[in-house]
């Protein structure tokens, strides 16, 4: 999501001029509700639906129930139906440790590094069972990715669970949409569209860098730690059927900064760069 009041506006008209059913974030719509209240209440009274998907950021400062209170959610893995389709939001946020998994609550999982992103057992029967019981294709949405190998620790059983589906009925699953790492990336693995849609508004970098003005930097504490772009960027995605037709936008990077004028690699763990857009695309499956 965008971090202003004018860019949900901006997110919120083009949804409204394009007819858009709902709208939903793939996560970190904030580093906790608690510190955005009007930020988070405009978006939960859209006059259109709206909808959350839990990232990693979104319980950094705001313990998890509460983040769900305030979210409007029950839990952070659920469902809903629109349209002939039915939407299933995981929440892959969940560290492993000593045989229990976690969930991320008050930035516990910064200490954990290699042990994060983990869907625990129960969550994998829940998607296999709410797969089943759909009456329409499915659409898995989530933070960390599914089809990356950097993705959620054990995707590999998600997978199975969704190309078994998919074996038993055609179609079952559809597309999985995730977020998280800030990239622009769609691929076809399994008859299933893989959609990674970009941040809406930067990218991250590990080191620190000097290329933005120091002014800037003094106001806006973590700017020297990010390449940011001009607009908020995201799409419509329509389904028709076994069509899935995104339309994304296109943006630039602020002063035209990129990761190559940084001390950072340009590419990421899985071989993708930053670009200020969201790729537009039509695929029919089958």
């Amino acid at each position: 999501m965008g971090g202003t009041a004018e860019d949900l506006e901006l997110i919120y008209r083009r949804a409204k001029e394009n007819g858009c059913d709902f709208i939903i974030h793939a996560g970190d719509f904030c580093h906790g509700p608690t510190l955005c209240e009007d930020y988070l209440k405009l978006y939960n009274d859209l006059d259109i639906p709206t909808y959350h998907c839990l990232g990693n950021h979104d319980t950094d400062s705001t313990p998890y129930e509460k983040t769900l209170e305030m979210y409007r959610m029950e839990d952070g893995h659920y469902f809903f139906d629109d349209g002939g389709f039915r939407f299933i939001i995981c929440d892959p946020n969940y560290y492993y440790l000593d045989g229990i998994y976690h969930h991320y609550d008050m930035g516990n999982y910064y200490a954990h590094g290699q042990l994060r992103d983990w869907m625990p057992p129960e969550q994998i029967e829940w998607l296999r069972g709410t797969i089943a019981s759909s009456p329409g294709p499915c659409v898995l949405i989530s933070h960390e990715s599914f089809e990356r190998p950097d993705g959620v620790k054990n995707r590999r059983l998600v997978l199975d669970v969704i190309n078994e589906a998919n074996r038993k009925k055609p179609h079952s699953v559809l597309m999985c949409i995730n977020g998280h790492y800030h990239r622009d990336f769609i691929r076809i693995l399994d008859d299933v569209i893989y959609f990674e849609i970009n941040s809406a508004s930067y990218d991250w970098v590990e080191k620190k860098h000097d290329r933005y003005p120091e002014d800037l930097c003094e106001k806006y504490r973590l700017l020297s730690n990010t390449v940011v772009y001009n607009d908020p960027i995201h799409a419509i995605v329509t389904l028709e059927g076994t069509t899935v037709t995104i339309d994304g936008m296109e943006s630039s990077m602020f002063m035209g900064i990129n990761r190559e004028h940084t001390a950072n690699k340009i590419y990421d763990a899985a071989g993708r760069d930053v670009v200020p857009k969201v790729s537009s695309a039509k695929i029919t499956i089958g």
